[in-house]
């Protein structure tokens, strides 16, 4: 026994450490391409997180959907192989209510959005994505959509008639456009590049920092800003995977999340009006739609979602009382 105790000691004194335990790593997968707002915000996010966090953790960022879809990535939150996420319109299809937000031109502006977050968020639709295995640490961007096309200028629904649209994973976009006439199809965000230059997809429709950064104006005629829906963007992670790690970590995580909100909308912002005129100077026509046309042919995704859709209608109520006179 002495003599492995001084064998042991020798190797110490040779400069033979003990291995150190490896830093924990936060895994963040999102959509978004880049310069994307996804990407600006994952980034944003890890860089205050690893500063508060120090040596015990680090979070580190996978985009452009290396770490899987929206599908998957919310399936591996549940899991716990991925300690976080950027959900959108996929929220919807895990927690029926978060559907509001699929409401055509429900959000007036960001102002609006941060009393719904304030008077609904927290206190109705966390909660309820808590039961489903999530925990919501922000609430981010995602942003203003708007119709691309390889066909015609969009300017009324009519015009959308027959045409094969990609939409996100959610039900109720796919109801919307159904409503307005065209043939949607949900469809990953890493595939439509293709089925828009194949013509698989006549068209597609998002914020134009995914629009931009997706390069979808290299494959696209048209830009028609209808502005039909504002998707905000949660910064996600599983609710049971977050309660195992330690207080402190939690803390810091939680904290970084919501001071990076503010870095988030001034992006965002800032995107809005610099992306508008990249895509016009690649050759693509932008036309303004008619608002009042769609907010018209809109009325019965209201009335259904507010029948299927539990408390539906009194969220989506409260959300526009909150808006009036913005």
């Amino acid at each position: 026994m002495t003599t492995r105790r001084t064998l042991l000691a020798a190797a110490l004194a040779a400069g033979f450490a003990l291995p150190a335990v490896a830093q924990v790593e936060l895994k963040l997968g999102h959509v978004g391409g880049p310069g994307s707002l996804f990407e600006l915000s994952a980034n944003e996010f890890a860089r205050r997180a690893n500063e508060k966090l120090g040596d015990k953790a680090k979070v580190v960022v996978f985009g452009s959907s290396q770490l899987g879809g929206d599908r998957e990535l919310m399936q591996k939150l549940r899991l716990g192989t991925v300690e976080f996420a950027i959900p959108s319109t996929v929220m919807s299809s895990d927690v029926e209510a978060f559907g509001m937000f699929e409401m055509p031109y429900l959000v007036k502006n960001r102002e609006h959005m941060k009393k719904i977050e304030a008077e609904v968020v927290w206190p109705s639709l966390a909660p309820m994505a808590e039961a489903k295995g999530y925990k919501l640490l922000a609430v981010w961007e995602n942003g203003f959509r708007h119709i691309t096309t390889n066909t015609k200028p969009i300017v009324k629904p009519a015009d959308l008639g027959g045409m094969k649209l990609r939409v996100p994973q959610g039900k109720w976009r796919v109801k919307m456009f159904q409503a307005y006439g065209a043939n949607p199809s949900p469809m990953a965000l890493s595939e439509v590049f293709v089925a828009l230059q194949t013509g698989v997809m006549d068209g597609q429709e998002n914020p134009l920092t995914q629009i931009y950064s997706s390069k979808f104006q290299e494959v696209q005629k048209h830009l028609s800003m209808t502005g039909h829906v504002y998707t905000p963007a949660y910064l996600a992670t599983g609710a049971r995977k977050f309660a195992s790690l330690p207080a402190d970590v939690q803390a810091a995580l939680s904290a970084a999340a919501k001071e990076t909100q503010a870095y988030v909308y001034e992006q965002a912002a800032r995107l809005d009006n610099d992306l508008l005129d990249k895509i016009k100077a690649a050759g693509v026509k932008v036309n303004e739609a008619d608002k009042d046309a769609f907010i018209a042919a809109s009325k019965g995704v209201y009335e259904e979602f507010a029948k299927e859709v539990p408390d539906g209608g009194k969220l989506v109520d409260k959300a526009i009382a909150l808006g009036k006179g913005m």
